[in-house]
């Protein structure tokens, strides 16, 4: 079954109020240990998110800064946060948020193609702030013992037993022959879907070329 965020989402909602002062929010990431805290409006539902990158704004780019009129967008959003002193004018907003339903793979793309690495976990019914995932919790999922791997893999393969499988630091290689090449693919596809598997290496052989295209006639 795959792993979704509420399966290894931290239940603490590391967050603070959008009036919250500059040293308010330094003193939440000393406290616990994180580069980005969660900005929340009165109903605990996430506005933005403020991280370390916007709290060293004030010093790159001190107050009394000229701005020109040809700056780009973010440049000006960068001065107006340097001038900020409460969350709600540091953060960068709109807050990124899933929900503990959320595949956990997805949450790893997310977390990837956004750069960030902790997302507020919310409730999809309410919109307030639930937890929090962070990405020592997804990478977690990478460290999984062989053996729970394994035990994965034969759930997922009933026939596992005609094909060997060796697990080395996440990587599993499968040998073994198959009927069909298209079966061989959907192998390689079945494990490399299991949550820890960093990669699939396929020395599976075929006795049929079932994926053979056939040119068009000219």
């Amino acid at each position: 079954m795959a792993l979704e965020v509420k399966d290894v989402m931290g239940r603490v909602a590391i967050a603070v109020l959008e009036d919250a002062s500059f040293s308010e929010i330094i003193g939440a990431m000393r406290r616990f240990a994180v580069g980005a805290v969660t900005v929340i409006d009165a109903e605990r539902r996430p506005v933005g998110v403020v991280s370390e990158d916007d709290l060293l704004l004030k010093e790159s780019d001190p107050v009394g800064h000229s701005v020109s009129m040809f700056e780009s967008h973010r440049r000006h959003e960068e001065h107006h946060k340097a001038a900020g002193v409460t969350a709600a004018q540091l953060m960068t907003s709109p807050a990124i948020t899933v929900t503990p339903d959320t595949p956990l793979r997805e949450a790893a793309r997310l977390m990837r193609d956004r750069r960030v690495k902790q997302l507020p976990v919310i409730d999809p019914v309410s919109g307030r702030i639930a937890g929090t995932l962070h990405q020592r919790d997804v990478l977690r999922v990478f460290t999984r013992p062989a053996a729970d791997l394994l035990a994965d893999i034969q759930a997922r393969i009933p026939d596992l037993a005609a094909y060997a499988i060796e697990i080395d630091q996440g990587v599993v290689t499968i040998r073994g022959r198959c009927r069909r090449r298209s079966q061989a693919i959907a192998l390689e596809r079945t494990i490399r879907g299991i949550e820890g598997v960093v990669d699939v290496v396929s020395r599976l052989d075929h006795e049929e070329e079932d994926l053979l295209v056939v040119p068009p006639l000219l």
